[in-house]
């Protein structure tokens, strides 16, 4: 291994490590105004580094924090109040429970627990192709189209009449909600840089645990309307939730921005100041990327997807079996239908201030691995003492640990994640399939809490527990790896024959060679000896 001393290493470094940030960065223009920024190598050449993103365009009138804050306003909201939706029509069904929709319906204790698993199957199958489709097609299009359909699913829920009928329904119901989360997720990851991705994304997550507050205050109050139109209490949750997401599936089609290249909110300067900040941040395809069958198979082979996968799994699937049956679980410990209901929203809106504050900290520090192995540890903890306990105000205690562990853990891990994947395309499908393997589990988390076992669901507390621990092994192991590989390239192991720089580096070739840095950086994304991954 060469030191660090020698010139033949420290030239080659030179010309392959990531350069400075635009602010600092040396610029050439002629005079026509066109800019380039390059590098200058050892050799004292001028050699191409990158292409400038609208180099015509002049930029100086942008004030980047006000763009971002613009951004801010214009994606997140909007995007989160859909997801807000989308988990409360999810969940509904463990409100609607209590207000006797499985007496009416003639359903065993097996028929819910399949009736849940159905929703899990076509949401995890359908995920990955949908990422393809918002791609390749414009997201107000293929969003709003998602959320319209399942709106209309959710509402014609509320009119059935049997189990078949609920189980179709259901069927549908995850069908069309696939494409929102791991969608806006990747959504995002095209706005705004590694370093602030985290918030966004704990902002837009924390909508799952509004939800779980809201759903237990509005189908408390929808409960009212028992016996209104012949429709029973549970029907109407279904009808109101459902309609109310039409409404909002209509709407998107005006209020959903598409890619920042064509965003039209922004004027074109501050569209290339998007663009500029993430190629800055070697997110190089942010200009625009053409499909290629290269490209996903390197995230079908790329380890990371596939830790990734068994990572989201310990959190994910802890997150469906909290969510659909603490209403029951409380419900066990001694209160009614509607107690049990508003008793849930402390529980949620803690775990809503726990998830931003992590997002905040991950972000400003870098530390997204610790805070991983952080916060699923302190979900551990909560469904050990649900597992001991037998007193029910330590049970209701512990549930708020599990809520603090297991929501930050989310977006946490989407964002560690999307931070160590560069390339649009492979971006969208290593998301989708980290995603839908983790929603996949909901099938069989979503059959562990068995009316047999109330009030105490030991069974239950102990499989999310595994889940839990499955996570907990997952991040250590993704760590010590992202930790490796980033040693690896700052050795020099990882790189590339840059041609007319280090040619005679011939031990090199099996990194590939390329004309330019810029040609290794559109070719191998993330795998590029200069990208660091995020620890």
């Amino acid at each position: 291994m060469s030191s660090p001393a020698d010139p033949e290493k420290a030239q080659q470094t030179a010309d392959v490590r990531p350069g400075p940030s635009p602010a600092a960065s040396t610029f050439s223009s002629d005079e026509k105004g066109r800019v380039s920024q390059v590098e200058r190598a050892e050799g004292g050449e001028d050699r191409l580094r990158a292409p400038l993103y609208n180099p015509h365009v002049d930029v100086s009138g942008v004030d980047e924090r006000k763009l971002i804050r613009k951004l801010d306003l214009y994606l997140v909201p909007w995007l989160s109040f859909l997801y807000l939706l989308s988990f409360l029509d999810r969940t509904s069904i463990g409100n609607a429970k209590l207000y006797h929709m499985t007496t009416d319906l003639h359903l065993t204790d097996q028929q819910y627990l399949i009736a849940l698993t159905i929703f899990f199957f076509s949401y995890a199958i359908f995920e990955v192709p949908s990422n393809i489709f918002l791609k390749r097609l414009r997201p107000s299009i293929w969003l709003s189209l998602l959320m319209l359909l399942w709106g209309i699913m959710m509402t014609v829920q509320g009119l059935v009449h049997n189990y078949g009928g609920l189980l179709g329904m259901r069927w549908m119901l995850g069908m069309f909600e696939a494409g929102l989360f791991p969608g806006v997720n990747y959504y995002l990851s095209c706005w705004y840089k590694r370093s602030e991705f985290g918030i966004r994304a704990a902002i837009f997550f924390s909508a799952a645990t509004v939800s779980g507050a809201f759903g237990g205050l509005l189908a408390a109050a929808i409960s009212n309307m028992d016996g209104v139109g012949g429709k029973p209490a549970w029907a109407w949750i279904f009808i109101i939730e459902g309609l109310v997401t039409v409404v909002a599936g209509f709407m998107s089609f005006w209020i959903i921005q598409d890619f920042p290249d064509t965003a039209k909110f922004l004027s074109e300067a501050e569209r290339t100041v998007v663009v500029r900040r993430l190629q800055s941040d070697d997110q190089y395809s942010a200009a625009g990327e053409n499909l290629r069958w290269h490209y996903i198979w390197r995230s079908l082979l790329d380890w990371k997807t596939w830790i990734g996968m068994l990572l989201y799994t310990g959190a994910d699937g802890p997150l469906y079996a909290f969510s659909l049956f603490l209403p029951s679980i409380i419900n066990q410990l001694g209160y009614k239908a509607t107690p049990a209901n508003l008793l849930t929203v402390p529980v949620y809106a803690v775990a809503c201030i726990v998830t931003c504050v992590v997002g905040f900290i991950a972000d400003r520090y870098g530390c997204r691995g610790y805070l991983t192995m952080l916060c699923l540890s302190v979900g551990a903890a909560g469904y050990i003492i649900l597992i001991a306990s037998r007193n029910a105000a330590l049970s209701y205690v512990a549930v708020y640990l599990a809520a603090c562990g297991i929501y930050p853990t989310i977006p946490n891990i989407i964002a560690w994640v999307s931070n160590n994947v560069e390339g649009s395309y492979k971006r969208s499908v290593s998301l989708a399939m980290v995603i839908s393997f983790g929603n996949i589990n909901g099938a069989v988390s979503s059959n562990v809490y068995r009316a047999r076992d109330a009030p105490w669901y030991t069974l239950g507390h102990g499989i999310v527990l595994m889940y839990i621990g499955i996570g907990l092994v997952m991040s250590v192991i993704y760590f010590v790896y992202l930790k490796r590989e980033n040693a690896r390239r700052e050795r020099g192991e990882r790189d590339e024959i840059i041609k007319g720089v280090n040619e005679h580096r011939s031990e090199l070739a099996r990194n590939g060679t390329y004309a330019s840095v810029a040609d290794a950086k559109r070719d191998k994304g993330d795998e590029w000896s200069g990208y660091r991954y995020t620890l």
